[in-house]
């Protein structure tokens, strides 16, 4: 096989830009990182045509890894991409025609709440949701349930333990601190060490009852086996930045565009310098759009001019979320981003290759370079009149909406459901 379109081998990490604006200094954007090495565009012709067990057609493939966008077709052997080039040969191969589509690599979730039903996989898989993270649904004492469901998933799937032993509570997952059980935490991610991947802790003034130590009791059993912590905030009793000082590089801040109290940003808009500091150390910033409190218009718009993008897209979401107008699904989330201040590349790096880096798992995802696993999703962008909801039933009218398509995992097309 000679004369591929995209040249192999080229893998991209996260990278930051430091741009000054307003008077901000160290604005960092993590759009997608630099080269490693030079796409390389041949144009030689094949002898023979390939073999493929499904053929991509005609789509707009958007890989930030690549820094790829363009009219593209994936020949895919073997579950894995085989070619990215112009006007592949079927040769009998299945084919998705994807014309007037994006091709994308396969949508990373890095929080969500799938484990929480055993239909949760499948619904988000048809969805375009090629790997999830459940963001700790559930705490020492039930966990092992959720690692059932994420061992069973057909993706890729991992979950975080929640500090609370009793996973989320309606009254607070630590209304009462001995629920942050130190001891029972480390006994349940030893004895499921492959699948769960980290620790999550609840911050909201009312879930937690001692925001800052059940924060320092997270910390200790994360560090203990060297795993990331991600921290829900917004409306905390504590000010962020004195709980965001507690956080390590690879650490996750999710819900980054909660409103005040205690949001990432000042009474005029400013990213609070700690805030700042932890990103230059390395903590992920992410958004999961949820429905409660974890999203308002007013703040999306401060923050997005500040410059403060997120690192990556998430929803929050569960197996209710189709009905939720806030949610939906995971195209419409990214599409709010489209619409009030990123690029289309930018949103799908941050649902895809930015999303790969957090965890190991993800490592070989978030891209469709040739050799990688073949998990890739087909967006259709519609132009139109479209109204996106907060979490605050606020409405607001975009003119692009991204809808699922087609699923592609393991090289296989999976059922829209």
């Amino acid at each position: 096989m000679t004369g591929g379109r995209i040249a192999t081998n080229i893998l991209r990490y996260r990278s930051t830009e430091d741009t000054e604006v307003q008077g901000m200094i160290n604005r960092r954007q993590f759009v997608y990182s630099a080269a490693v090495g030079m796409i390389t565009l041949l144009h030689q012709s094949r002898t023979s045509a390939a073999e493929y067990d499904l053929v991509i057609k005609g789509g707009r493939v958007i890989d930030p890894s690549l820094h790829v966008n363009e009219i593209l077709d994936l020949g895919i052997n073997g579950g894995r991409i085989a070619l990215v080039d112009t006007n592949i040969d079927t040769n009998g191969a299945e084919v998705i025609d994807a014309t007037n589509k994006l091709v994308v690599p396969g949508l990373l979730d890095v929080h969500s709440h799938y484990a929480r039903d055993a239909e949760g996989p499948r619904i988000c898989l048809s969805d375009g949701v090629t790997g999830w993270v459940d963001a700790g649904s559930e705490g020492a004492d039930q966990i092992d349930d959720m690692v059932a469901i994420a061992r069973t998933a057909p993706q890729p799937a991992r979950v975080l333990l929640n500090i609370g032993r009793e996973g989320i509570l309606p009254n607070g997952d630590t209304h009462d601190l001995a629920l942050a059980d130190v001891d029972a935490a480390k006994a349940a991610i030893a004895r499921n060490r492959e699948y769960v991947i980290g620790v999550k802790a609840r911050l909201t003034e009312g879930v937690a009852v001692d925001d800052v130590e059940v924060l320092r009791r997270a910390q200790e059993v994360a560090t203990f086996f060297g795993l990331p912590l991600m921290i829900h905030m917004g409306q905390t009793e504590s000010p962020f930045s004195v709980l965001v000082d507690q956080l390590k590089a690879g650490d996750v801040v999710t819900h980054m565009l909660a409103p005040p109290p205690n949001a990432i940003i000042d009474d005029t808009g400013l990213i609070f310098p700690a805030v700042l500091a932890a990103r230059r150390r390395g903590v992920w910033f992410d958004v999961a759009n949820g429905r409660t409190g974890h999203l308002l218009w007013d703040t999306f718009d401060r923050i997005m001019q500040a410059g403060f993008w997120p690192d990556t897209i998430s929803t929050d979401g569960n197996t209710t979320s189709r009905s939720a107008t806030s949610v939906i699904d995971f195209p419409n989330v990214m599409s709010k981003f489209l619409n009030f201040g990123l690029t289309i590349d930018q949103v799908v790096a941050r649902a895809t290759l930015n999303a790969s880096r957090i965890y190991p798992v993800f490592r070989d995802r978030g891209t469709l370079n040739v050799g990688a696993p073949a998990d890739v999703a087909v967006l259709e962008l519609r132009e139109g009149t479209f109204e996106f909801v907060d979490n605050y039933e606020n409405l607001r009218v975009g003119n692009q909406r991204l809808f699922p398509y087609e699923t592609v995992l393991a090289g296989s097309r999976v059922p829209r459901v």
